[in-house]
């Protein structure tokens, strides 16, 4: 199959340019600083680590296939968050010298956020202090997105695990026949199953890519998260897939009931989940996996030159769908809801 690129997807585009000086001038003339950059991987967009002689940023060039109204509402949720939710270690929009939250360039939506300095989770192992760290920031995010809304919200994000019917095309991409064959299967347990199971669930704006390259931990002890970045998938969606999305990335492969089970503990302790959203941890988990081996098969025969990158998460999900595949679907749904539906009664 050769993969073909949709029109007007920032998923499937390829990222902005701008130089080194280019990006230097946008930051000096918009904001007044200066200082020294450093260039950021990103999946479709162009970031700058910003350097200054007291503090640290990242200027953010958005995909000029994104639309205007999906980068404002990345944008006005983390204001949002800023007032509602002070405390949490999530970036902070920095104003221009006119006091807009943006900039309007050719080269694409611009803003700058303040840089959360920490060790990535992905240079990191899992640990148990870990799952229950990522599980309860994980909820008080969504408890501070609670009743946040935009008009681009429900914007169409192939990431979303809603949307997942949409990613047969990409199956093929998967080069592993065996893997792409159980990946098939587990779309047609969604169809069938999942999808219509998922319109009865709580729904709300949610971060919905807490994967190890979004996750800061604190760099005295990587037991605890210091920070949760990169809002550019956020979306709204069935909230319990926000929390599987966290859960699926810390599994562990030797005993991924435990592993999955502590971040859904810890969630469910700070934002409780109902019977029915407990019931599809394990198919949303086991979807995120499919989701990303089919997305990023897709993306590197797209953009060969950027594969190393795009496929970063590829060989973790496969281990994790493999691992999780192989437990017993019923008997993992039945443990999860004892585990936390007894602790809160």
């Amino acid at each position: 199959m050769t993969p073909t690129a949709a029109p007007n997807d920032p998923l499937m585009a390829t990222a902005p340019h701008l130089s080194d000086a280019d990006a230097l001038a946008v930051l000096t003339t918009h904001w007044g600083i200066t200082g020294h950059l450093t260039r950021l991987s990103s999946e479709r967009d162009l970031n700058f680590l910003v350097r200054t002689d007291q503090n640290a940023f990242v200027l953010k060039i958005a995909n000029p296939q994104e639309p205007i109204l999906v980068t404002d509402f990345q944008t006005k949720a983390l204001l949002h968050l800023a007032d509602c939710a002070p405390t949490l270690p999530v970036p902070r929009v920095i104003p221009s010298r006119d006091g807009s939250a943006m900039v309007y360039a050719p080269q694409g939506t611009i803003r700058l956020l303040s840089y959360l300095e920490g060790e990535l989770l992905h240079k990191a192992a899992p640990s148990s202090r870990l799952r229950t760290s990522l599980g309860a920031i994980a909820a008080q995010i969504s408890n501070g997105l609670t009743g946040f809304s935009h008009p681009a919200e429900q914007h169409f994000l192939q990431w979303d695990l809603k949307n997942a019917a949409h990613l047969r095309p990409m199956l093929a991409d998967i080069s592993d026949v065996d893997l792409r064959t159980r990946a098939t299967s587990a779309l047609d347990h969604f169809d069938e199953y999942v999808q219509p199971a998922l319109a009865n669930c709580r729904q709300q704006v949610v971060h919905n890519d807490l994967n190890p390259h979004n996750i800061v931990l604190d760099p005295a002890d990587h037991g605890v998260v210091a920070g949760i970045i990169d809002f550019g998938d956020m979306v709204k969606t069935p909230l319990v897939c926000d929390l599987a999305i966290a859960a699926g990335y810390l599994i562990d492969s030797g005993n991924p009931e435990q592993s999955i089970a502590a971040v859904v503990e810890s969630f469910h302790q700070h934002l409780p989940l109902t019977k029915s959203e407990l019931s599809l941890v394990y198919d949303l988990v086991l979807l995120r996996y499919v989701t990303t081996l089919a997305i990023t098969s897709h993306r590197a025969a797209l953009f060969p030159q950027n594969a190393a990158y795009i496929l970063r998460n590829f060989a973790s999900a496969s281990m994790g769908f493999l691992a999780l595949s192989a437990v017993n679907r019923t008997e993992f749904c039945l443990a999860l809801a004892k585990r936390c539906l007894t602790r809160t009664t």
